[in-house]
């Protein structure tokens, strides 16, 4: 990690002739891409690292494209040598999910909706003007096998999963039944592929866009139901229609003619029906594959979105065993098994967290368990190394900055939990009183004081448990 630091740094210095103040990693997304935000003096920038340089030069051309045609997308400020660090525009830090979630669903939020559909309406039209999709990614069109392929990733990394018997030649007719019908669309513009709320960028009360280099040409009806299906944004059933309409509103006047509005809600429910399975597939795969906490406590609400969405809506096509299994797939058992047990006041457990000094012994569990976990943090880097850490401690910005972009702290927080989240359900469910998880460090005040504050908000947030959180080494760090 801190050789793209320098990197970026050196980039900045050639590109844009400044020497950054501070460069700090961003929360890894669902990609492989890092993101960096960089300050210099009163301004800021995002700088990713990607290995990916086929996937760079794409974003980067796309985005130099729609910035030609005035869309609303950052600018891109310099490319490294190698392809592999970007320089782009920083947009801010609210999204447009971040003003759902601060302002709840009101007028405001609305009117942001509304803008979102009507600059994608602008993007999908205009900036497949002259667009050459020879950069596209995997296809250049969202055409049947790319559907095909969203339904088996599906069926792959999440249906095959739940291990439920099914006729696989009859599922595999109906995949090509609804492929089928889903090509024969009236218009097929640029298709961003992801486009939620999480990638459309609040700025001053205006809407940029973002995170689209897996565009490709495809139908309209696609991203409108990306973003109104976002099982985290929660739209309601009012807001979703009222908003469909406002979407088709703004894209007739930029069409050669208006859109067959039958047509194209019947084929947008399918094209809902589609997207709502690929972000399963996708759940599946980051979530139940690579252990991902984030995805697999997003699979319950991804489950009853579609559940809704069965039970509300119709696709203007038969498919028999497909839909035979999707009942099977969100019955309240089956969605119950990928939620997290919950405590409540009348819960027993209490789990003690400590950190501690192995130059100081270790902890002592007083309670009848008699002992749980112990971590020795000893092999991630040490902030206490550097002159500048020394008299901090795992409860300072900088410290943990360092543990999160300078070390392999998160890989190593991420088996911690996927160890103790087992014992801690385990011990919910068997109504156990205590649980003591510990982790030790030279001095006890940097790397074990962060993975223990990190693990205490992970069980407070996943569980709801109660929780006791103490270092034990506090009086003792230097000062």
């Amino acid at each position: 990690m801190e050789s793209i630091i320098e990197a970026i740094g050196l980039l900045c210095q050639q590109a844009l002739q400044l020497t950054p103040d501070r460069i700090e990693k961003l929360p890894q997304s669902g990609s492989d891409r890092v993101y960096f935000r960089v300050y210099s003096a009163t301004n800021t920038y995002i700088a990713t690292y990607n290995i990916n340089t086929r996937e760079t030069a794409t974003f980067v051309y796309f985005s130099q494209h729609f910035k030609k045609a005035g869309l609303p997308v950052p600018a891109i400020l310099a490319v490294n040598d190698t392809n592999t660090i970007y320089l782009q525009e920083d947009l801010g830090t609210e999204s447009l999910l971040n003003k759902l979630e601060a302002n709840g669903h009101g007028e405001y939020v609305y009117q942001l909706f509304q803008q979102s559909l009507k600059e994608l309406a602008r993007v999908q039209v205009l900036g497949h003007q002259g667009l050459d999709y020879n950069w596209c990614l995997t296809a250049k069109e969202f055409g049947k096998q790319a559907i095909l392929s969203d339904l088996l990733y599906f069926k792959y990394y999440f249906l095959d999963t739940l291990q439920l018997p099914y006729d696989k030649q009859a599922m595999l007719d109906d995949f090509d039944a609804l492929s089928t019908y889903l090509t024969r669309t009236q218009n097929k513009y640029f298709m961003f592929r992801d486009f939620q709320s999480r990638n459309i960028i609040v700025q001053n009360d205006r809407v940029h866009f973002i995170d689209y280099q897996g565009g490709m040409q495809g139908a309209l009806q696609y991203d409108v139901a990306s973003l109104l299906w976002q099982a985290k944004a929660e739209l309601s059933e009012e807001w979703k229609d009222q908003l469909l309409e406002y979407y088709m509103d703004q894209v007739d006047p930029l069409l050669p003619e208006p859109v067959d509005r039958i047509t194209f809600v019947s084929q947008y429910n399918g094209y809902v029906l589609i997207r709502l399975l690929q972000v399963l597939g996708a759940y599946g795969f980051r979530g139940l594959f690579e252990r991902k906490a984030h995805f697999l406590a997003s699979i319950p609400l991804a489950l009853h979105n579609l559940k809704f969405f069965i039970e509300h809506k119709r696709v203007g096509i038969v498919t028999p065993e497909f839909d035979r299994v999707l009942k099977l797939v969100v019955e309240d058992s089956m969605i119950n098994k990928f939620v997290a047990p919950q405590a409540n006041e009348k819960t027993p457990l209490v789990i003690t967290i400590n950190s501690f000094s192995y130059k100081r012994g270790l902890p002592h569990d007083e309670t009848e368990n008699g002992g749980g976990f112990m971590f020795d943090m000893r092999g991630i880097l040490n902030p206490g190394r550097f002159d500048e850490y020394k008299k901090q401690s795992g409860l300072d910005k900088p410290v943990q900055d360092f543990l999160e972009q300078r070390t392999r702290m998160g890989k190593f927080l991420n088996s911690v939990w996927d160890l103790i989240d087992i014992t801690v359900e385990d011990y919910l469910n068997r109504d156990f009183a205590n649980l003591m998880i510990n982790f030790g460090c030279t001095g006890g005040q940097h790397r074990s004081v962060y993975a223990a504050e990190q693990t205490a908000r992970h069980l407070r947030n996943k569980y709801k448990v109660k929780v006791i959180l103490t270092h034990t080494n506090r009086e003792n760090w230097v000062k």
